[in-house]
C-alpha cells in the first residue's frame, strides 16, 4: 500500500472512532498512530555540498598506521566505496579510479606531507575529497570481551580551482558507532559484522554530505 493511501485509510479509521472518545484519550491516539506512520516513513535531506557538481574529483583517504596495521584493506575499502557512490549520485563531471588513485599514492608515499592543493594539481582534478580517518575500533583499549566499534574522520573539500587551494572549503566530523547498545561480546556478534556495519555506516554518512537523498524518519545512525 502506498503511503498516501495508508495515510488516508488511518484518518478514516480515526474518523470513525473520534464521537466516542475524549479530547485526552482522542490526542494520545492521534500521537501514537503519527509516531507510528513516522517510524515506516523516510524524509529527504539536502546535501551539504554541492560543489562536486560538474566538476571532477578524487578520493584520498588518510589513515594512522595504527588503524592501517590493524586494518590493512581499510583505506582501499572505504575509498572505494565512497568513490563509487559519489560517481553515482554527486553530479560529477569526472573522477579517478580508485586502483589509479590508490596507486599513486602507494608510489609516492610523501603525498602526506604535499600542500592538498598541489596533491589536487598533480591528481589532475577540479575537487579532492579529502578524509583523515583519525579512529576506526572495534572495542575499547583494553577490552577486547565486550564490542564497542567506533570509526570517525574529517571529511573535507580541497577545491584546486577555488582561491585558497590549500585549505578546506568545507569540513565536517563524521562519528559512527557499533553495536547501538552495550553488553555484546564475540559469542553475539562476528568480527567481521561489526567492522562490516562500521565501515558501511561510515561510507554513508561520509558520501550523503554530498548529494540529496533519503533516511527513515527516526534514523538509527
Amino acid at each position: 500500500m502506498k503511503p498516501s493511501t495508508r495515510l488516508i485509510t488511518v484518518s478514516l479509521a480515526l474518523a470513525a472512532l473520534l464521537p466516542a472518545m475524549h479530547g485526552c484519550a482522542v490526542g494520545a491516539l492521534v500521537g501514537g498512530m503519527a509516531e507510528s506512520y513516522n517510524r515506516t516513513r523516510t524524509k529527504t535531506i539536502p546535501a551539504q555540498y554541492i560543489g562536486l557538481e560538474g566538476k571532477s574529483y578524487a578520493v584520498v583517504i588518510a589513515a594512522d598506521r595504527i588503524i592501517q596495521a590493524e586494518f590493512p584493506n581499510l583505506t582501499a575499502v572505504l575509498t572505494d566505496r565512497i568513490n563509487t557512490r559519489l560517481a553515482t549520485f554527486a553530479g560529477a563531471s569526472g573522477f579517478i579510479p580508485t586502483q589509479t588513485t590508490l596507486a599513486y599514492l602507494l608510489n609516492r608515499p610523501s603525498w602526506v606531507s604535499m600542500p592538498l592543493g598541489e596533491l589536487a594539481d598533480e591528481l589532475g582534478v577540479d575537487r579532492l575529497v579529502y578524509i583523515d580517518l583519525y579512529e576506526f575500533r572495534l572495542h575499547a583499549p583494553g577490552n577486547s570481551y565486550l564490542w564497542d566499534g567506533v570509526a570517525a574522520g574529517t571529511v573535507a573539500i580541497i577545491e584546486a580551482d577555488g582561491y585558497a587551494p590549500d585549505e578546506f572549503a568545507f569540513e565536517r566530523e563524521i562519528t559512527m558507532k557499533f553495536p547501538d547498545t552495550d553488553g555484546y561480546g564475540p559469542g553475539d556478534l562476528d568480527r567481521n559484522l561489526v567492522s562490516s556495519v562500521l565501515v558501511a555506516r561510515f561510507v554513508d554518512r561520509s558520501s550523503w554530505l554530498f548529494y540529496e537523498h533519503e533516511e527513515p524518519y527516526y534514523p538509527d545512525y
